[in-house]
């Protein structure tokens, strides 16, 4: 553990501009003789840090004012965390109080006009969760009602969802293919669904057409890229990772039975991707072209990426490749060092989670010890400390699953169970 305490403190010296300085931690490190937690005090920590984020969010809500229901930056993050509580210790009162929330969320995206469908960032994550939800409080009437709302965010008649399968150009019918508003976002929440509920719930006479059209709408971006089988513009930008880009899409496509083309479509981008790396750090670039090399997050970067080649690893594996570049990727999570923000999209939690996938692959004890070496440095502070001292600062969801502390709280709970960690609305 001392080794790994020891690596942790260091970090890149590279000069940075006033803009990379922003992401990068050049100022954030840990004390070599800092003493990591113990598993029970990440355990108390998690549940302590669960029943604050609850309290910021939910309690002191009241009902009052409006709410933003999704999972990314709302209240279903919060009703996730609870969900994630309930795994990590049983206690059923958090499975009641993700129920409640959620069915407020519910409620709130019913009579919103929120056109997006998918996990993170639309409708159907608030949906699919109150399925599941409703399926461990033994409640098949609410179970059945989340998944009839559900199918009908996708059949929403006159609205772009109907389109859904529908593709290919460049979002085609007026939806986009990423993980956070496009299609990849939709097929995650049938899947997260079949996860928990049975792997045909969602059927897949639904969820191929949708397959075989984002494999196309990649097709027809690479028209003029032969170098690239799949391409996806996101508000004409051609992004490569997690959030917005190839990273997010292809890791949704990697759990599905594809065509031998489909399959030769998915490898042949990801070796695009692995060739066209920086060659001096191995980071990942923002987009196709993009010179700049700064971004070391889950959105834009080596960590999404690496996630994504842990699961191109096990549904491929006679590619050793994969495996070699996800290892790679992982190296350049843990030499970057500490990011400045908290956060899963963009900080200290959402790359720890890179560790955390490595171990399951791998099974070295290495990637725990650097998993609780990030977690261990945001254990050192109290959340008030952390909205205060500058890390989320000026962030208006400094209690979202995606930019603040209910991610920490997953975070922690993950690292006493490695073998059970999923990245929160990315992994299964």
């Amino acid at each position: 553990m001392s080794l790994a305490v020891e690596e942790f403190t260091k970090a890149t010296a590279r000069e940075d501009n006033e803009e990379d300085r922003n992401e990068r931690a050049d100022a954030l490190h840990v004390s070599d003789q800092m003493a990591l937690p113990s598993d029970q005090a990440f355990l108390q920590a998690a549940i302590s840090l669960k029943n604050q984020v609850v309290e910021a969010t939910w309690r002191s809500f009241g009902g009052r004012g409006s709410v933003d229901p999704t999972v990314y930056s709302g209240l279903t993050g919060t009703a996730f965390a609870c969900l994630r509580a309930y795994e990590a210790t049983g206690n059923k009162d958090d499975l009641l109080m993700c129920a409640e929330i959620v069915d407020t969320c519910a409620a709130v995206a019913r009579a919103s006009k929120r056109r997006h469908v998918t996990f993170l960032c639309g409708t159907s994550g608030v949906y699919a969760v109150g399925a599941v939800v409703a399926a461990r409080i033994n409640d098949q009437t609410k179970r059945d009602m989340f998944l009839d709302l559900f199918h009908q965010a996708w059949l929403a008649s006159g609205s772009t969802e109907r389109a859904l399968p529908i593709g290919p150009e460049d979002g085609g019918f007026g939806m986009s293919y990423e993980l956070l508003h496009g299609r990849a976002g939709f097929l995650w929440s049938a899947l997260f669904i079949n996860k928990h509920l049975g792997e045909d719930t969602v059927s897949k006479d639904v969820l191929m057409p949708i397959v075989e059209a984002v494999l196309a709408g990649g097709r027809a971006g690479a028209s003029d890229n032969t170098a690239c089988p799949l391409v996806y513009r996101w508000h004409g930008t051609s992004y490569w990772g997690a959030a917005h880009g190839l990273a997010g899409i292809l890791h949704t496509l990697l759990h599905f039975q594809l065509t031998e083309e489909g399959v030769e479509d998915v490898k042949g981008t990801l070796r695009y991707m692995m060739r066209n790396r920086f060659p001096h750090s191995g980071n990942y670039p923002l987009s196709e072209g993009n010179p700049k090399d700064k971004l070391v997050q889950w959105s834009h970067g080596a960590p999404g990426m690496a996630i994504t080649l842990c699961k191109a690893t096990q549904v491929y594996s006679d590619d050793r490749d994969f495996r070699d570049a996800a290892i790679e990727a992982g190296e350049v999570v843990w030499k970057n060092g500490l990011v400045r923000k908290v956060g899963l999209a963009d900080g200290v939690c959402g790359n720890a989670y890179t560790f955390l996938s490595l171990y399951r692959l791998t099974g070295e004890s290495l990637y725990i010890e650097r998993a609780k070496a990030f977690a261990g440095f945001l254990h050192q502070y109290d959340p008030a400390k952390l909205v205060t001292a500058g890390h989320l600062r000026g962030c208006d969801n400094a209690y979202s699953l995606f930019h603040g502390l209910a991610g920490t709280a997953c975070l922690w709970f993950d690292v006493v169970s490695p073998e059970r960690s999923r990245f929160p609305g990315f992994e299964l």
